[in-house]
């Protein structure tokens, strides 16, 4: 199984942060967030191969990063995959990016994908078993307990069995505070409606668009992120999850 970790954004509503360092390689409680991210993804034994997706602008900050990797010695292969792009203005979207990636790199297998600003404080290998035995896409969910914060994201509807039934990107009238979040199992066949959905003039931003799309033409199932998730988008997000590694690391430490 292939990885692809969305790290081409731009994070404006992170400056000055992230005007010289992309935001997958701020610091959240002493390590990069792309490093925690790594930790996580090295439970998953299927996983192979990793492709980081960054911008031209931030590319070499992703080169040294991986070049001075401290933490530990992955089973799986890093590669870096630059998108060309240098601005907000120019940049090929989310879902352009997983494109980008899967044909610039010729992917025909299964695919796990997660924006490479997301924390978890638990691991997710059960969210790839239950891709492979439903052999069927799969998004990631979680409840944020507050519809003023779900009137941003995407909210859903889904049956007895956890199948979509209902998908909405940013609701101006959410009747549920489960949203879905930046992490999908692609099984290798839905690769080309990827291809389909972006060739065909889609919206290549947000990643639920696809997800939108998608639910509509083939089964999409759900599963609960357990633990703690934190999309780090702003300066108090940032803040929280860094106030909560800290915490966890003390925790480990006691």
């Amino acid at each position: 199984m292939k990885t692809i970790i969305l790290a081409a954004g731009y994070a404006t509503r992170l400056y000055p942060l992230t005007k010289t360092l992309p935001k997958p390689l701020l610091n959240i409680a002493g390590k990069p967030i792309l490093e925690h991210l790594f930790f996580t993804l090295n439970k998953i034994k299927d996983i192979d191969s990793v492709y980081i997706v960054t911008n031209e602008k931030f590319h070499g900050h992703f080169k040294d990063w991986h070049g001075s990797f401290p933490g530990f010695a992955p089973h799986f292969s890093v590669t870096l995959v630059n998108d060309g792009t240098m601005d907000e203005a120019g940049k090929l979207g989310a879902i352009g990016d997983m494109f980008y990636v899967v044909k610039n790199r010729n992917i025909d297998d299964d695919v796990l994908v997660v924006a490479g600003d997301n924390m978890f404080s638990d691991t997710f290998e059960k969210f790839v078993e239950t891709g492979k035995a439903k052999n069927a896409p799969i998004l990631g969910t979680f409840d944020v307990e507050d519809f003023e914060i779900a009137k941003k994201m995407s909210v859903f509807e889904i049956d007895s069995e956890g199948k979509l039934t209902q998908f909405e990107e940013k609701p101006q009238n959410p009747k549920t505070t489960m949203i879905g979040i930046a992490l999908y199992y692609f099984p290798k066949d839905i690769l080309k409606m990827l291809g389909q959905y972006v060739e065909d003039g889609n919206n290549p931003d947000q990643p639920g668009r696809f997800i939108e799309w998608l639910y509509k033409r083939t089964p999409v199932y759900t599963w609960m992120v357990p633990g703690v998730w934190f999309d780090v988008g702003s300066h108090e997000s940032l803040a929280a999850a860094d106030d909560f590694f800290k915490r966890k690391v003390k925790q480990l430490i006691c």
